[in-house]
């Protein structure tokens, strides 16, 4: 638009268009006109009504825009372009436009009170799709509300999640790019800048949007910009060098063919209007002659710009050369220019089907269907425009194989193509459709990508375009502080948890049996750890345990070969073979302890335990007891070894023994061991092993036994230098000092001991005192026996006595 500087002192200029016009806008006009003579011709859809129109040009701009709404309005002012042979009411019935959504915005709130429909080809601001603001206004472009979710979704499908986004500084660009950003991240989708400019502003601020897209390190750019703006940007860019960036496109730029002649957008993709064919156009737009062009005013503005001459007699420059007259040698078939390329009909396409759309909506106001299929229409008919209003709500046809309606917000539905630039063998740009989107269909089903995408730099990997790199399986993202949340490190999962994912938010805490691999990408089964006979402690102490069994069977047969000798006579061979019988089971109740833990094991490894123990106890304690009653009965007048005779040693064992096994029935009955699965020693396996139950009767069996140990090693000490052929006393001392310090050592051992370690430590204990009473009590015995026979008389022991008592 052509603007001046008012002085305020007199009337101001007519507004006025200025610099070369835009041929593709004369298309979109000229297919209108094509579409009103078709209907005009057409014998099914309003037969006998003529339609008049209007063309005006708004020079893309507000105030021209505003203008031409009160222009429309009120009818003053002339035209650029009319219908011949108009005739009757002079009232606007609907509008076709604007293109672009600002000046739409603009008419809009003039021609809105009036009731008078506009239907818009090329405005896809969402903002329009309001119909409390907007109750007239239909379009058959879909809305950007559509757009930016479906380039949200695109984003998505190619994983990039560190964009960059440029928009123009209009209603088409700020409300295209907020209904971008929320759906981008609704999507997950991180913006590392968004930039606003217009052609409007200074050089210096589209050179500052220009250094923001070069320094930053997204590699894809999305730009929700008009045409007009991105030619502004992209001449920017081209004067530096820059980082080749993967651009997105949105409709506006992104499928129109002026610009392709900007190479560093090669590889670009975005969504276009479907392209379509309009049977008859192109030979309509080329029917052109100087005769008919200089008819209207538009056209001869056309003519003479696209080629270089002057219709009628040729204007002096002042130079004293005058400007080249037209001719008539042009010829416009080989023109190229946007007027005649017919190659990409896309937004022209919704110029002819608003055209159809009112032109239904009349149809259904002024004519009525007959029973014998013919069309009856009263062409005196006073149409208004809130009529055509109402009737455009309901307007649902086909023409060319397109399908038109409007939805409660005056939107068709939204379909697009996915359009590629694609660099030929020739090295010439084109636009390649490889794939579509339907709104309309499953979330999952909207996008189709049919055919192979070029991407940037004639590549055919997809571009990476990410503020950090994924974080693998066993790994959680964690958001670095300040930055979005597309910007994370990776830190693998704590102890006991997973991520089974990529990109995982948070770890997962693995089921209490199971535990993490080494990569902790899942879970696998704990290994169940116990003392088994199969390991090489458990052989070891398993070998230790039969073989004391089997040394205290060996001694129990040699004393029995030798029952008659003075030594085994001497030394209370009853309570021998009941200690060794004792010995050998101690030494055998070891192994219940190996194995995996049952019900019944565990019941029975500390009983069995406590019981053996206590009667080994008893004869060791029979033996000290008869040892020092004996020495008192060879003082004179004494008859106390009446009372500690056989039976009375037998009725002692007897009932220190019922005593334990009464603690261990009790034991048994109010709350038995149990087998159960140690969860807390180690995280990374399970323990079987064996719960005591009552703790109360596990310390009372270990209790009793060091009770009746202390007594015993006491009775001992006191008998210690008795003569040597009436008693074992030194022997007995000793035994009982091992056998209580391994159980007071084996205490803080079992406490502290984790896992099976637990269990070796008990049997440890049981196989050690058990190996040092048969040592100590036994071996210088079968010394004697086999190695020394000539000590092994009654006399020798007969003439040691007699010296011990002497000393």
């Amino acid at each position: 638009m052509h603007t001046v500087d008012h002085s305020y002192t007199s009337m101001p200029e007519p507004l006025q268009c200025t610099g070369s016009m835009d041929s593709r806008e004369l298309r979109f006009s000229r297919a209108m006109v094509f579409a009103v003579e078709e209907i005009n011709n057409s014998s099914y859809l309003l037969p006998g009504v003529t339609l008049g129109y209007q063309v005006h040009d708004s020079c893309n701009s507000v105030p021209m825009a505003v203008k031409v709404a009160f222009q429309l309005a009120n009818g003053l002012d002339p035209m650029f372009d009319t219908g011949e042979q108009c005739s009757g009411s002079a009232t606007v019935t609907a509008i076709i436009g604007e293109s672009a959504s600002t000046p739409t915005i603009s008419m809009l709130r003039i021609i809105g009170p009036f009731g008078i429909p506009q239907v818009s080809h090329s405005s896809t601001c969402a903002c329009l799709s309001d119909k409390k603001q907007y109750p007239t206004f239909f379009r058959t472009i879909p809305s950007d509300q559509f757009q930016a979710a479906a380039l949200a979704h695109l984003i998505k499908h190619f994983g990039w999640t560190w964009i960059g986004a440029v928009r123009s500084d209009s209603d088409y660009g700020n409300n295209g790019m907020a209904a971008f950003l929320q759906a981008a991240q609704e999507e997950g989708i991180c913006v590392e800048y968004s930039e606003a400019f217009s052609l409007t502003n200074p050089l210096s601020r589209v050179q500052r949007v220009a250094d923001v897209i070069r320094s930053s390190t997204a590699r894809v750019v999305v730009a929700f910009v008009s045409s007009w703006d991105m030619r502004i940007l992209l001449r920017e860019m081209e004067r530096l060098p820059s980082p080749p960036r993967q651009w997105i496109g949105s409709e506006s730029w992104v499928s129109e063919p002026d610009m392709l002649r900007f190479g560093l957008c090669a590889g670009t993709i975005g969504f276009g209007i479907q392209r379509s064919v309009i049977p008859g156009l192109r030979d309509f737009l080329l029917d052109l002659s100087p005769q008919k062009v200089s008819n209207s005013p538009t056209l001869t503005e056309f003519w003479e710009g696209a080629f270089g001459c002057r219709l009628g007699i040729g204007i002096s420059t002042g130079v004293g050369v005058k400007e080249k007259v037209c001719d008539g040698s042009e010829d416009i078939q080989q023109l190229q220019a946007p007027y005649t390329d017919t190659s990409q009909l896309r937004v022209t396409n919704m110029v002819y089907k608003a055209v159809y759309a009112i032109a239904h909506a009349i149809h259904s106001i002024v004519c009525e269907e007959r029973e014998n299929s013919t069309v009856n229409c009263d062409k005196n008919l006073n149409v208004k425009s809130t009529q055509v209003l109402e009737r455009l709500r309901r307007v649902n046809f086909s023409r060319n194989g397109y399908q038109v309606s409007f939805d409660a917000n005056g939107d068709p539905v939204a379909t697009y193509e996915l359009v590629n630039w694609q660099k030929r063998k020739s090295g010439k740009m084109e636009f390649v459709t490889v794939g579509r989107y339907d709104a309309s269909m499953p979330p999952d089903q909207r996008l189709d990508i049919e055919r192979e995408i070029t991407w940037v730099k004639n590549s055919t990997q997809v571009p990476v375009s990410v503020c950090s790199d994924s974080c693998p399986p066993g790994t959680r993202k964690a958001i670095q502080k300040g930055k979005p949340v597309c910007c994370y490190d990776c830190i693998q999962c704590a102890e006991g948890e997973i991520s089974d994912n990529t990109d995982s938010s948070d770890c997962l805490i693995c089921p209490k049996e199971y535990w993490p691999n080494a990569e902790r990408d899942r879970c696998i089964l704990k290994p169940v750890e116990f003392l088994s006979f199969h390991e090489v402690l458990g052989i070891i102490l398993t070998a230790c345990s039969v073989g004391g069994a089997c040394l205290a069977i060996a001694t129990a047969t040699i004393f029995y070969h030798h029952r008659t000798s003075a030594i085994v006579r001497a030394n209370n061979s009853e309570l021998s073979f009941l200690l060794l019988f004792s010995l050998a089971l101690c030494f055998l109740c070891s192994l219940t302890f190996i194995g995996r833990p049952s019900e019944w094991s565990c019941m029975l490894r500390h009983t069995a335990f406590g019981i053996t123990f206590v009667l080994c106890i008893s004869c060791v304690l029979g033996k000290t007891i008869v040892v020092l009653m004996a020495f008192r009965a060879t003082l004179p007048a004494s008859n106390i070894m009446k009372w500690f005779g056989p039976p009375q040693q037998r009725l002692t064992v007897v009932s220190f023994t019922f005593v334990q096994a009464l603690i261990c029935t009790l034991w048994l009955v109010l709350s038995p061991p149990f087998p159960i699965k140690n969860f807390t020693t180690y995280k990374e396996k399970i323990i079987l092993e064996c719960d005591v139950g009552s703790a109360i009767g596990f310390w009372a069996v270990l209790g009793y036994i060091g009770l009746l140990s202390l007594l015993c090693f006491v009775l001992a000490f006191l008998a210690r230098k008795l003569p040597d052929n009436f008693n074992e006393a030194k022997f007995i001392t000793f035994s009982m000092l091992i056998f209580c310090a391994v159980w007071i050592t084996f205490i803080p051992a079992y406490v502290s001991s984790p896992g099976k370690l637990t269990v070796a430590v008990e049997i440890f204990a049981i196989i050690t005192s058990s190996f040092g009473l048969f040592f100590l009590l036994f071996v210088p015995k079968c010394f004697i026996i086999l190695f020394r026979p000539e000590k092994n008389t009654k006399k020798h022991l007969m003439e040691k006595t007699s010296n011990d008592i002497r000393y």
